[in-house]
């Protein structure tokens, strides 16, 4: 259906009155010592709320990530310091790309998925990055859990490798020398 020409639109009034709203108040600020009390009150109720739930700060942190030894190389609270680490990187990235600088978008990009990926080890348990570490420093090294075998052509039947992963039926990584004698 189409539009009447002849039809007048009606103009809306509104009837709201805000005569007699206030701005808010705005808090006096703390002194010193007011925040020195305040801060020694926070601490006091963050170590009771600690003895009564053993498991405060670790909410949605994975099981088996929380039940790591503090010297582990993955241990959550190591974690958590590598991505205000990496989160603080990319934001100074994020200026170097609203500056154009060349690159500054990979790496900003490079950031914010390893930010993602820690993330996502802290709530799942597994770890999917190829690298470790506050700043990205350490490979991940590869082993097999499980052998994978050829089931057709000529090599059926033996087992699938490949270079740089650890095999427990050998006991040592699997080389690119290995891989060339073997093919």
């Amino acid at each position: 259906m189409g539009v009447n020409s002849n039809m007048v639109r009606k103009k809306i009034i509104a009837t709201t009155d805000n005569s007699k709203w206030e701005t808010p108040k705005k808090r006096k600020p703390m002194t010193e010592e007011q925040k020195k009390v305040a801060s020694e009150r926070l601490a006091k109720a963050r170590a009771t709320r600690l003895a009564n739930n053993p498991d405060y700060g670790n909410a949605g942190v994975h099981n088996s990530v929380r039940e790591l030894n503090d010297e582990h190389t993955l241990h959550p609270e190591k974690v958590k310091l590598w991505i205000k680490t990496q989160k603080d990187l990319a934001k100074s990235e994020r200026t170097s790309v609203r500056q154009n600088i060349k690159g500054a978008a990979a790496r900003l990009a490079t950031h914010e998925g390893y930010v993602r990926n820690m993330q996502n080890y802290l709530r799942t348990g597994d770890w999917i990055d190829d690298f470790y570490g506050e700043y990205q420093q350490s490979k991940v090294k590869k082993r097999c859990v499980a052998l994978a075998y050829y089931w057709y052509g000529p090599k059926k039947g033996q087992p699938k490798r490949t270079v740089g992963v650890l095999y427990p039926d050998l006991g040592y990584v699997w080389t690119k020398e290995m891989d060339d004698e073997e093919f």
